[in-house]
């Protein structure tokens, strides 16, 4: 049934608009807008990003960007920023002159940040679960948490990589420190800022998230090239 402008039922307007450089405009600006959207979350994030994922998950959904949609940007980001300026030691290097099955693993790694970044999120949300299981988050809204935390850890690789690009100076390592910090400190602050140990938790996860995923990749790897080979 329609009511004036608007269907009744759906609240949609009965006659959609053209799509053109007013629609085009007013998409960017809610995307860069600094109450909503990208800009307004990357802010957030790094002033109290625990509290504001806490919000997220559990009260409003609507003022932060989407979470996967949020590490994919950003791991874009870099991927472009990576390519542009040609930086030799990334956020994941690996190379090998034979081909190989882990070859193509890591290699594809390297080319799509964005869902590797997720995967590696499932490796470190394990660990996190495991060690802050008297919390009652569920697996999924770790998940949600890393999504964050890791988006925000390649936007601190981005700037690092601009800058290397600029300067020729070998800052990735630096970047890598900085972005370990980052996550440390607001995973930690996710769960309670008030204890130390969380921390110390938190660190934990996050470097055992990554060896398990490491050498999961490398046994994945390794035994597809000996059943090739056999």
């Amino acid at each position: 049934m329609v009511n004036g402008n608007f269907c009744c039922n759906c609240g949609l307007p009965v006659q959609i608009k053209r799509v053109d450089w007013h629609y085009v405009l007013h998409e960017i600006q809610h995307v860069l807008h600094f109450d909503k959207g990208i800009l307004y979350t990357v802010k957030e994030l790094l002033i109290r990003p625990g509290q504001n994922i806490n919000v997220f998950i559990a009260d409003n959904r609507s003022r932060l960007i989407k979470p996967i949609l949020f590490i994919i940007i950003t791991s874009f980001t870099y991927t472009i920023i990576d390519h542009f300026f040609h930086i030799e030691q990334g956020y994941l290097d690996y190379r090998e002159t034979k081909k190989t099955t882990l070859s193509i693993i890591f290699n594809w790694v390297q080319n799509h940040y964005g869902y590797a970044n997720i995967i590696m999120g499932t490796f470190i949300a394990f660990w996190l679960k495991l060690f802050f299981n008297r919390y009652s988050y569920n697996f999924f809204e770790i998940l949600i948490l890393l999504c964050f935390v890791m988006g925000m850890g390649m936007l601190i690789f981005s700037v690092f990589a601009i800058i290397q690009g600029i300067t020729h100076f070998n800052l990735m390592s630096v970047a890598g420190i900085i972005g370990f910090g980052y996550c440390t400190w607001a995973i930690g602050q996710f769960f309670d800022k008030k204890k130390t140990v969380n921390f110390i938790k938190a660190s934990a996860s996050y470097i055992l998230g990554m060896i398990t995923f490491m050498v999961t990749a490398i046994l994945l790897g390794t035994s597809i090239d000996l059943i090739i080979k056999h």
